[in-house]
């Protein structure tokens, strides 16, 4: 089994926010593989759909983003998943908008979702996918950028980052994180 979790903030005012462009990529992933209507589990949003031959999990935790491990854990617990067979999905400011970055560990760079999910398993070898959502502009409180929405001008920029990091999970599940890697990192990092 695979688990996506696509990290964001539950309610409206927070739909279509840069800090939710995990939420966004498992919605696209859901309508993708067709998944059924999610069941709300583990302080999350839970649908389960097979895909490449594998049964996949994806997740976004209900939580809040800074608490998302309370969701992660007894998931991964009651399905006795690896942390090795998850991928986090969160937002990056420190990375242009629209570049994606995989890794298979390393610490949490300051993204909070994802630190306290690492805190919670106890480990920091858990795969995440970051999507760039750039700096904000000068003087503009850090907190006051992620919980923006994007500017117009940006959205088609955003939905081809969001298709491609769909793309990129599925190339995931198939073949494997070197695979993913090697594809995405090179073509982003270029």
């Amino acid at each position: 089994m695979k688990v996506v979790v696509g990290l964001g903030n539950p309610g409206s005012q927070y739909t279509g926010t840069r800090h939710n462009v995990g939420f966004d990529v498992v919605d696209r992933l859901a309508q993708l593989w067709h998944a059924e209507k999610p069941q709300l589990k583990f302080q999350g949003q839970i649908q389960q759909v097979q895909a490449d031959g594998h049964k996949v999990l994806l997740v976004k935790p209900l939580t809040f983003m800074n608490c998302s491990g309370q969701c992660v854990q007894p998931l991964l617990r009651f399905y006795q998943v690896e942390p090795v067979d998850v991928v986090v999905v969160c937002d990056d400011m420190n990375l242009p908008l629209g570049r994606l970055r995989w890794r298979a560990g390393g610490s949490s760079g300051g993204q909070k979702g994802l630190a306290d999910i690492l805190q919670k398993l106890g480990t920091e070898q858990v795969p995440r996918l970051r999507l760039g959502i750039g700096r904000p502009p000068d003087q503009m409180d850090p907190v006051n950028w992620v919980l923006a929405r994007f500017r117009a001008d940006q959205l088609q920029q955003v939905q081809q980052s969001l298709d491609c990091s769909a793309d990129s999970i599925r190339l995931w599940v198939s073949s494997g994180l070197t695979e993913v890697m090697n594809r995405y990192n090179k073509s982003s990092d270029s």
